[in-house]
């Protein structure tokens, strides 16, 4: 398990964050419903070539979760800077999947920050997104909310297995489960979920093109969640057109193949 020792204040929120490595810096930035333990299996390996940062965005994982809290990705990508101006950083590597995908590019184009390098994958970027579940808890919020904690947690199991080609071990699924369970945690899962709007993507769908860093983008062949051809899509406007597809990975390619995702970085970086 990643250690997060630290807490930052931001925007009214407390997000808890931890540090490892030696060399420049690298920034992970984990997606929805997981956590900063996605990175778990894959910050350590490059942690003797850069300095990783790693951190729960608002409302996930160990940073706080409250009633009313604004969790979505208009508030995410404002974290972000603060977490770059509180660590110091004007050009990190960064490292993106889902949700955060969409909070570095959002970072990049509404906030001004700039990489070393970004390396994407299976990322929410390109309209339409969000599936029928998604949907259907955004209709009946409080419903999803109040249900009994037995419910909640076979959903949630079902759901999160949904996210990977392979079978989730019973370790990764009690890891990414933790957070969203009793009565913080299960209001801000489904929290987190009503909060998803396209119209955070949209904002700078219009604004996707050539980034002024490298950029790598990888997806999972057998993403259920986001298809391959979003991934290719986005390759098309941030890329050049070059995509990595990843044999034998689902959405949660951290799980699927995460030598696939160090592979990647130890590559890009090796550029620098």
């Amino acid at each position: 398990m990643l250690d997060l020792p630290h807490t930052a204040a931001i925007e009214g929120n407390a997000v808890r964050w931890g540090r490892i490595g030696q060399g420049p810096p690298l920034v992970a930035i984990h997606g929805t419903p997981f956590s900063a333990q996605v990175w778990r299996r894959i910050v350590p390996l490059i942690a003797d070539r850069r300095t990783v940062y790693y951190f729960d965005l608002v409302g996930y994982g160990l940073s706080e979760m409250r009633e009313g809290q604004d969790v979505s990705l208009a508030v995410q990508n404002r974290v972000l800077a603060g977490l770059f101006a509180e660590w110091g950083l004007t050009r990190p590597d960064v490292l993106a999947h889902d949700f955060g995908g969409a909070t570095a590019l959002r970072g990049h184009y509404l906030n001004g920050l700039r990489y070393a390098s970004l390396t994407i994958f299976d990322a929410v970027a390109l309209a339409p997104w969000g599936s029928p579940f998604v949907q259907h808890v955004r209709a009946h919020q409080a419903a999803f909310a109040g249900m009994p904690d037995y419910m909640h947690r076979a959903l949630l199991r079902a759901y999160l297995q949904t996210a990977a080609h392979a079978s989730l071990t019973e370790a990764a699924l009690e890891i990414y489960s933790a957070p969203w369970l009793g009565p913080v945690g299960q209001p801000a899962f489904y929290r987190q979920i009503a909060q998803m709007d396209q119209r955070y993507t949209d904002e700078v769908e219009g604004l996707c093109g050539p980034m002024d860093c490298p950029v790598t983008v990888l997806w999972g062949a057998e993403d259920e969640w986001i298809p391959f051809e979003k991934g290719q899509a986005l390759a098309d406007r941030i890329a050049g057109g070059t995509i990595i597809p990843v044999p034998g990975a689902g959405h949660l390619v951290q799980e699927d193949r995460p030598e696939a995702i160090v592979a990647a970085v130890l590559k890009q970086i090796a550029g620098a």
